[in-house]
């Protein structure tokens, strides 16, 4: 098994499991592969050093990872956590999104948290009605259960 550090075309960095650099190749050509973030299927491959079990008293400590990395990768972790509980605690309702959104606005639907598509210009209308709105991208991923 080789663990591989990935980067989408929009500088999320994520590790990715390949049975070899050959299947690493194929999930790429047939693009299998997206960024658990965005869901960019433009994904390249980062240099990585090979693991050693060689003791750090013979040679320099291992790096250290930047502070900009580490903050980069806790708001990624934040930013996905948040995006699951949403999903967790909402009905998905498709493309019917806007006509629910109205109904549970005006009573004709019960209250509870959904989330849907709908275009800007729907959205604006809602929002023109007074119905909040927000926009979060979902990740493709994220929608599906992952076996």
């Amino acid at each position: 098994m080789k663990v591989l550090n990935l980067r989408c075309a929009r500088d999320h960095r994520f590790e990715g499991w390949f049975s070899s650099d050959d299947d690493f190749v194929a999930q790429g050509e047939q693009g299998l592969m997206a960024c658990p973030m965005c869901d960019d299927k433009t994904i390249t491959r980062l240099p990585s050093a090979p693991r050693l079990n060689v003791s750090t008293q013979r040679g320099e400590a291992p790096p250290v990872p930047s502070t900009i990395d580490l903050a980069q990768a806790r708001a990624q972790g934040q930013w996905l956590r948040a995006v699951r509980e949403v999903i967790s605690k909402t009905e998905d309702v498709g493309d019917r999104f806007p006509e629910e959104a109205r109904r549970i606005h005006y009573g004709e639907a019960r209250e509870r948290g959904i989330r849907g598509r709908a275009s800007s210009e729907d959205a604006d209308a809602l929002r023109e009605e007074g119905i909040e709105v927000v926009s979060l991208p979902v990740p493709e991923p994220l929608k599906s259960t992952v076996q």
